[in-house]
């Protein structure tokens, strides 16, 4: 029992016991940025392998491939978040193992989009 400010007693409700939510839709975003992470990188990749992918991706000319790359790259994460949620919604994967691979999709989105990587595949000038 609590008291008031008056000194008065009042009944103090037990809290509603908290239900634990799976894992499931935290990790399905988690993952959809990795797999946007990837995109930007194969595309970086593509964009410096091939000048019709460059031409293609060059929906500004004042921005040039990178206009193209990163919308891309974002349409990628916002179609994969809403199918890995309702793939996921109601798991409850383990944290560990979902950050391992949205650590491997992040580091392999930022290896590709490295110039040391990338212009290993521009064509020779």
């Amino acid at each position: 029992m609590a008291t008031t400010d008056a000194g008065q007693s009042s009944i103090v409700e037990p809290s509603q016991t908290s239900v634990d939510k799976p894992f499931g839709p935290v990790a399905a975003v988690f993952l959809a940025a990795g797999i946007g992470s990837v995109v930007l990188g194969v595309l970086t990749t593509l964009a410096e392998a091939n000048e019709s992918v460059k031409s293609w991706l060059e929906w500004s000319k004042s921005v040039g491939p990178l206009v193209g790359k990163t919308v891309l790259s974002a349409v990628a994460f916002f179609i994969a978040w809403p199918i890995l949620h309702l793939l996921m919604r109601d798991k409850d994967p383990r944290p560990s193992r979902v950050f391992l691979w949205v650590w491997i999709l992040v580091a392999t989105g930022l290896l590709l989009t490295f110039p040391t990587f990338f212009q290993a595949f521009a064509p020779e000038e």
